[in-house]
């Protein structure tokens, strides 16, 4: 069966070596940034029945050092066009969320049109919090407007939790890498505080995706939407509101190991038209994709009927991305 994959990354030889350059050879306290190359995504994406990846640049983004508005400018910009190039090379295989130099507000607003404009993006990938300046922040309404404004798809990474101003601060359990824990609990503050603050209420036109299967969001929302009323937030939504945004405003892909069990919190809180299928690779190694496909094969065929499952994999990112063509690669 067909799969389209909205959550997968790619390591171009310039981000990389700027990475590198300004300290994050282990990002995140991973071992290592991975290799990667398209032949290789391409060869997996084959034996997996991948007819496309919508590619991005993971945590920690192209703003590599605090307070360098210009040289996050320079990365930011070099890194969309490598992107560009390379998926211009496999233009049946690769779409690219570009990314942004937030919280550089000026060089974000300008780069939203270069990318859409001129590279083409398919929509713009935004880490949860850009040096502790958390999407929602008022301080992000001036690029949220914009992103309102071209009807922008907005694709939600994780990266590890900072407080503004102490990017460089010990983090909890600094012993763990951040993806193991951490990432799912930023991916919660993160969405928490857009619903909160009102900007997904402000901004109508902008589609927002979610990674990890909704993180740890599924059992807080009655917790979060009850203490708003208590301390008088921006925007006191009720629960079933909460869901009914999850169920027309926002998308939850498959990557991070939801099933067996994650996949039923979700559940409780929207519902199989807004899944959409994702791997993570490379950060996730091949093999474990491969293990992993089959729980979820498994998994979903479980909960849902044949033209359901087929939506997930694929009927739903192609719909949302406005792709053409149809199965066009062998099923796993």
């Amino acid at each position: 069966m067909e799969r389209i994959d909205t959550h997968c990354h790619i390591v171009p030889p310039g981000w990389k070596r700027y990475n590198e350059e300004y300290g994050f050879s282990q990002p995140d306290g991973m071992p290592a940034i991975p290799e990667w190359s398209p032949e290789s995504h391409i060869s997996l994406m084959d034996k997996l029945g991948i007819s496309e990846s919508i590619v991005s640049i993971t945590s920690p983004g192209t703003y590599l050092q605090a307070n360098n508005h210009e040289l996050a400018r320079k990365i930011t910009r070099e890194t969309n066009e490598e992107l560009h190039e390379i998926c211009s090379r496999y233009p049946s295989r690769f779409g690219f969320f570009a990314s942004l130099p937030l919280p550089d507000i000026e060089g974000s607003i300008a780069e939203i049109d270069y990318a859409l404009d001129h590279l083409h993006a398919s929509g713009f990938t935004l880490m949860t919090n850009a040096h502790g300046v958390y999407l929602g922040d008022n301080d992000l309404d001036a690029v949220f407007k914009k992103l309102n404004e071209r009807k922008a798809i907005v694709f939600m990474h994780p990266t590890t939790c900072s407080a503004a101003g102490d990017f460089n601060s010990p983090k909890p359990l600094n012993q763990y890498p951040s993806p193991m824990l951490e990432f799912f609990f930023d991916t919660t503050r993160a969405v928490t505080n857009l619903l909160l603050s009102g900007s997904v209420e402000r901004h109508q036109n902008i589609t927002f995706l979610v990674s990890h299967c909704g993180a740890v969001l599924p059992p807080l929302i009655e917790r979060f939407t009850n203490f708003a009323t208590i301390i008088n937030a921006s925007s006191t939504l009720s629960a079933e509101q909460v869901k009914e945004l999850f169920k027309t405003r926002f998308y939850f892909d498959l990557a991070g190991f939801p099933f067996p069990d994650l996949i039923h919190g979700y559940l409780r809180v929207s519902d199989a038209s807004r899944l959409l299928y994702g791997s993570d690779y490379p950060y996730t190694p091949g093999s474990l994709i491969e293990k992993q496909g089959a729980i979820m094969d498994k998994g979903l065929r479980d909960l849902f009927d044949e033209d359901t499952v087929r939506a997930i994999y694929s009927g739903h990112a192609r719909k949302l991305l406005k792709l053409g063509g149809g199965e066009n690669c062998e099923a796993a």
